[in-house]
């Protein structure tokens, strides 16, 4: 993955939009990484990934609820 420090990713604006077409780009502030920056194909591909994983989230609790396998807020703190 490209990495830039946000001082290079604002003198090269450029080409850290040319560089995120192609892969990810991480923007470091202070030595500690900030912020990706990404292409929008891959940003939707991502966002597709996570509602895919929560509609499958919320079809398993659909079959937990309708078998009746569920527990209380009480009894689930209780088990912790």
């Amino acid at each position: 993955m490209y990495r830039l420090t946000a001082n290079d990713a604002k003198r090269n604006f450029g080409e850290l939009l040319l560089s995120a077409q192609r892969e990810p780009v991480i923007i470091s502030k202070n030595s500690k990484d900030t912020v990706v920056v990404m292409s929008m194909k891959d940003f939707e591909e991502i966002e597709a990934m996570k509602r895919d994983y929560l509609k499958h989230c919320f079809e398993y609790a659909k079959k937990d609820l309708d078998s009746g396998a569920t527990v209380d807020g009480e009894t689930f703190l209780n088990s912790l």
